[in-house]
């Protein structure tokens, strides 16, 4: 197995955005680099693979030689098009980051994807190449996209220039139906020098050709027991996490729904306790309302009927009773008023009777010094009383009797 460090140099300049390869120029050269470094970092442990953008507002360094494949795939992601190739200004920062690598046992390598037009001469071109030559460094050209002023032999030349016992090669890949991907599979570029290459590229190869599709993943575990058994197992690994991501999605929305309905059967609980606690309460004020009312009429009417039985006596004693939680000095002046009203009328029922006796009369204004008895005026006194005293017990009579009715 060869030890390499490889810089892929990527191009995306303006021409990247056409669709004359599928889906475009970029994302087939992203898919056939994706593979390439898949292909070097399995073929050796020890293989490190550094990207780099020719393109753009100028040459930039995505990642240096590293073998950290995820490290290397990330790096790929939202790269951004425009501007022209630098062809010549890419090489020599590809050959610099490789004279930086850690392991200096490694083998250096340059890949080119070239698929826009080459604006420098040849001689320029083979000058560069020489130089790669002298520092033992291997250059592998992808030549696709446009053909215009002589691309095809510029690049033919920088390859020519850098060979040394056929360690660079050039591939010229034209439109048509055929991925990218697809068509390095079976070329020195993606197989490597000697024999056929790493085991993941031979199987790749195979799986292109159609001779291995009977095997899982498109390789044989007899010829990479290893590569079989770890894409075996990264399967398995993802498809148990698709599974639990999946299991955890169903259990939250599941946990949602159960907790909005639980929300909204509170929210109704609440509503309808809510509602009847208020028809409850206006209820209730409504019955106190009409009680109230009830009794105060009961009152009224028991007032009234006993004010029409018993006149101005039961009147003035509800009046003393009510005098009397009121203000005690009221309710005795009251009760005083009462008792001499009662004393005059019983003073006037007396003397009454009194007047009536003629007999006492007559004897009581003889007794009396300088009275005549049968003075005129003295007589005529009488008369009045006694009429006084007839009407007053007649007008009781009447209320006795309207009592009585």
């Amino acid at each position: 197995m060869v030890l390499e460090a490889t810089m892929i140099c990527i191009d995306n300049s303006e021409w990247m955005r056409n669709g004359d390869y599928s889906p475009t120029r970029f994302q087939a050269q992203v898919d056939a680099v994706n593979l390439i470094c898949g292909a070097k970092t399995q073929s050796n442990p020890e293989n490190t693979v550094g990207v780099l953008t020719m393109g753009g507002k100028g040459v930039r360094v995505l990642v240096t030689p590293t073998s950290d494949l995820g490290k290397i795939l990330a790096c790929m992601h939202g790269l951004e098009i425009g501007g022209e190739m630098n062809l010549t200004a890419g090489i020599q920062i590809a050959q610099l980051a490789l004279k930086h690598r850690q392991n200096k046992n490694q083998q250096q390598r340059i890949i080119v994807f070239a698929g826009g037009p080459v604006k420098y001469e040849k001689k320029t071109l083979e000058a560069i190449g020489r130089k790669l030559k002298k520092n033992s460094v291997s250059l592998d050209v992808v030549d696709f996209g446009e053909d215009e002023d002589g691309k095809s032999e510029k690049l033919e030349a920088l390859v020519a220039a850098v060979n040394n016992n056929g360690s660079s090669h050039i591939v010229h890949v034209p439109p048509g139906p055929n991925a990218l991907s697809d068509v390095l599979i079976s070329t020195p570029i993606f197989t490597g020098d000697g024999d056929g290459g790493s085991g993941f590229a031979a199987a790749a190869a195979a799986a292109a050709a159609g001779g291995m599709s009977g095997y899982d993943f498109g390789v044989d575990p007899n010829i990479d027991p290893e590569l079989a058994l770890a894409l075996r197992v990264s399967m398995e690994e993802e498809r148990a996490r698709q599974e639990a991501a999946a299991k955890k999605a169903a259990e939250d929305a599941s946990k949602q729904e159960k907790g909005e309905e639980q929300a909204s059967s509170s929210h109704d609980t609440t509503m309808a306790e809510a509602v009847s606690n208020s028809a409850v309460a206006a209820d209730e004020k409504r019955h106190d309302l009409t009680d109230d009312e009830s009794a105060l009429l009961e009152q009224a009417l028991a007032m009234s009927m006993d004010e029409a039985r018993s006149g101005g006596g039961t009147a003035a004693d509800a009046d003393m009773s009510d005098a009397t939680t009121d203000d005690k000095e009221l309710a005795f002046a009251l009760q005083m008023s009462v008792q001499e009203n009662e004393k005059d009328s019983s003073t006037q029922s007396d003397v009454s009777k009194v007047l009536e006796d003629q007999s006492f009369v007559s004897s009581v204004l003889n007794s009396l010094p300088g009275v005549d008895p049968n003075d005129p005026s003295v007589k005529d006194l009488l008369a009045s009383l006694q009429g006084q005293s007839s009407e007053q017990k007649k007008s009781e009579d009447n209320q006795e009797n309207k009592g009585d009715k």
